[in-house]
């Protein structure tokens, strides 16, 4: 083994795992503001497989509260080089980002790597030892196709700035890579919508159905997607019948789809994309091309394997054309991948021998085909397929499933929208018991406030006061929508789940709090929105400057008015007593 040294901030990069038969080279292509970028070049003597090839480097521990990646969820705490096992990323699974933050949320270390298709292992851990981070990105951990040559970039950002800006300044670098060129993101989804999942499951029916989109458009909600069990009458929770796509819930499809536009709501279907249940006709088909059939929900397609690409993308293009469908939910992406009895070696049938780059030419081809027949098809993907290659081809992206916990939703939303740029960035369903009080469900609601909204409640089911909140906040959120979406975002300690929130364009800004903590206030807007998302009572300001006078009105969680009046914000502390999930509007006088 051959090991390679190179310089990154004046500390070594090691570069392990080189035989004799590949030569690499690593310059520095951009050097500017506390960002570095190396150029990674890997060069065949003769063409092989190459062993897993590793670039390390460690810096020393100097103000380092936590460290972000991008499914962490709560665990964003240091972790020591001898517990756990390094973050694994690949075209449907996570992205190539660790950042390293500090105690007054600043970035202090955020690395990066372009090659967002094929797998890498990164991690940054301390060693007790010397009270350094050891950092290292691993390369060619699923290679089983000979190499004649390899390029990739890895960026290094040690700026001075908020951790949140290092990371969205790495999702706009992925951004300038043709490869990575994310999809258009049609208005419709940035839109609220609404899911049966949570509330109905497999037990779909027709007008039940109806009856809900025609209550959830009054609200505000401008689609639906209808989720697991359309397609078949077996209720088992399981993927036994996929792979057909022929409906039997739903059968009379093209009048249901219709029936739901009539209400004013756009709609999509869900598909688990890589499942071919045993008892679909699919499987008798294309038996000898699955990755696994040791999976325990069903086999798994092999996407490299052209008449498997082939077939599906027909299967997404027909129920485009024949049920005149607005959007897709193309669920478990990342069970397209190696398993321990997937065929390594690629034969005359395949076309591609990576697993990744032939999922990026399916998802390419399904997104080219639906596009050119309806522009403004939405497609959604849930976490953790919500990466920089997966921009290419959805243009929503879901928080993953957390039924009741909008603790949970909160965190996911502010994690997926740092990375996600212009595409729309949605709360997992909101859902919630039916005699729970109004302020405890409103608290599912308000944690979603800076991502859109997805509700799976019973509408017609729930209480009077449950459909005045939900109409409040999702009127409010669709009238913000823009400064939402497009604003400024700025989440704040990522250690305490992101208890502050901030989004701002122009002259307005949105705050929620969520636990109590004081809002500091060093800048002046003409309007001052705060959403009170918790039950205590108490909203503090620290103004840091005058601000002047405002015209102030207060609401509950219902939207009633409960306080309006002007108020002299001039430096210092500001205390105003705010209903559980209520709204304090500040509008300069």
């Amino acid at each position: 083994m051959n090991i390679g040294i190179s310089t990154i901030l004046d500390k070594d990069i090691q570069i392990g795992g080189l035989t004799d038969n590949f030569k690499t080279q690593v310059n520095t292509i951009y050097n500017q503001d506390g960002i570095t970028i190396y150029d990674i070049n890997i060069t065949a003597v003769e063409p092989a497989i190459p062993e897993p090839i590793s670039f390390s480097w460690k810096i020393p521990a100097h103000n380092v509260k936590g460290i972000w990646k991008p499914t962490t969820d709560f665990a964003k705490r240091i972790q020591a080089d001898w517990e756990l096992k390094p973050m694994e990323s690949r075209i449907s699974i996570d992205s190539p980002i660790i950042c390293l933050f500090g105690n007054n949320d600043e970035n202090i270390h955020t690395f990066s790597c372009s090659n967002a298709i094929n797998k890498l292992e990164l991690d940054a851990v301390i060693r007790e030892e010397d009270d350094h981070f050891y950092c290292h990105i691993e390369m060619f951990k699923e290679r089983h196709s000979k190499l004649n040559h390899f390029n990739a970039q890895i960026r290094i950002d040690s700026g001075d700035k908020h951790f949140s800006e290092a990371i969205k300044g790495v999702s706009k670098w992925w951004e300038t890579y043709e490869a990575l060129q994310p999809a258009f993101v049609p208005e419709i989804a940035q839109m609220p919508l609404y899911s049966t999942w949570y509330q109905f499951h497999q037990s779909l029916k027709e007008q039940t159905l109806i009856e809900e989109c025609k209550i959830a458009y009054d609200l505000g909600y401008k689609a639906i997607i209808i989720d697991d069990g359309w397609q078949t009458n077996d209720s088992n929770r399981g993927y036994d019948y996929t792979g057909d796509w022929k409906p039997e819930r739903l059968s009379e499809t093209k009048k249901f789809v219709a029936d739901v536009h009539a209400t004013g709501m756009k709609v999509g279907f869900w598909y688990s994309v890589p499942f071919c249940g045993k008892h679909s006709e699919a499987y008798q088909r294309f038996k000898g091309k699955f990755l696994t059939e040791d999976h325990r929900w069903a086999p798994v397609f092999d996407p490299r394997y052209p008449e498997v690409r082939e077939y599906l993308i027909n299967i997404y293009k027909t129920a485009l054309v024949e049920w005149n469908l607005d959007g897709f939910k193309l669920d478990f992406i990342d069970d397209f991948k190696l398993y321990p009895d997937t065929i390594k070696e690629k034969n005359d049938e395949m076309d591609f021998h990576s697993i990744n780059e032939a999922v990026d030419r399916l998802l390419t081809d399904v997104m080219y085909t639906l596009r050119n027949i309806n522009p403004n098809v939405f497609i959604e993907f849930r976490q953790k397929y919500t990466g920089p290659a997966m921009r290419k081809y959805g243009n929503m992206f879901r928080a993953f499933d957390c039924p009741g916990d909008g603790t949970m939703n909160r965190v996911r939303i502010a994690d997926i929208k740092m990375l996600a740029g212009n595409t729309a960035v949605h709360s997992d369903m909101i859902t919630w018991h039916t005699d729970e009080k109004v302020e405890i469900a409103a608290l599912q609601l308000v944690n979603t406030l800076f991502g859109v909204p997805q509700i799976s409640v019973v509408l017609k089911n729930i209480p009077e006061d449950h459909l005045k909140m939900i109409k409040f906040y999702t009127k409010y959120w669709n009238l913000n929508r823009d400064i939402i979406t497009n604003g400024y975002f700025i989440p704040f300690k990522p250690l305490a789940n992101y208890p502050i929130k901030q989004v701002s364009k122009e002259n307005k800004s949105i705050v929620g709090v969520y636990d109590d903590y004081f809002i500091e206030i060093n800048k002046k807007s003409n309007s001052l929105d705060i959403i009170n998302g918790k039950l205590s009572t108490t909203i503090i300001l620290k103004n840091v400057i005058d601000l002047g006078e405002y015209h102030m009105n207060i609401f509950n969680c219902k939207g009633e008015k409960i306080e309006e009046d002007s108020i002299n914000l001039n430096s210092g502390i500001h205390e105003f007593e705010v209903p559980a999930c209520g709204l304090i509007q500040l509008k300069i006088k």
